[in-house]
């Protein structure tokens, strides 16, 4: 980190760079008014996790080195015979990020991991919710850096979900633009 107070590098280009363009775009009164990145949550299923105590043990400690942040184990709600499931049970893992590890996550996946993605021609401007947030999949957690191909047992995936305090979809890709998310250049006529 090269960065004035040691705040990671997109927080201060957030600070200098995006607010500025934000509020040009969408002619807001205040600073305040600037959505901005509140967290970032990593939701991974483990399947098989029924049979195999251990596989929740080995994703919890993949999410842990990925983000660098310990990762807790996901239990389920209610029975589910037809799959062997029992309420409690655990099921997957899941990471939230916030404040300085969430701007170097951020950082690494925009600038390390994504480019690792094989045939990668950007990510799709479709998942947002309505709300402001956006959810990516990625399929592959070989992607990232922090993983050892040699120790991966199996390969899976992981959901990213990126919480904004936009009130809607064009402003929360804005924001998500501005800080160096890599979407897709779509046309406006092909919207």
């Amino acid at each position: 980190m090269n960065t004035i107070n040691n705040a990671p590098r997109l927080a201060e280009k957030y600070k200098k760079e995006v607010v500025p363009a934000l509020m040009k775009k969408f002619n807001y009164k205040s600073v305040m008014q600037t959505p901005r990145l509140t967290k970032i949550c990593l939701n991974r299923g483990v399947n098989g996790a029924v049979a195999d105590k251990k596989l929740i043990d080995i994703a919890v400690e993949e999410l842990s080195n990925i983000t660098g942040q310990k990762a807790v184990a996901t239990t389920s709600k209610k029975d589910i015979s037809n799959f062997k499931l029992r309420k409690n049970m655990p099921i997957g893992t899941k990471v939230t990020l916030r404040g300085v590890k969430m701007y170097e996550f951020l950082d690494r996946l925009v600038s390390v991991s994504l480019p690792r993605v094989r045939d990668f021609k950007g990510i799709n401007d479709k998942a947002f919710d309505g709300r402001g947030n956006y959810t990516l999949g990625i399929t592959e957690q070989i992607i990232f850096p922090e993983i050892d191909i040699d120790k991966v047992n199996k390969i899976t995936g992981m959901d990213i979900t990126f919480v904004t305090t936009a009130n809607t979809n064009e402003e929360a890709y804005e924001l998500l633009k501005e800080l160096g998310m890599p979407f897709k250049n779509i046309k406006k006529s092909e919207k």
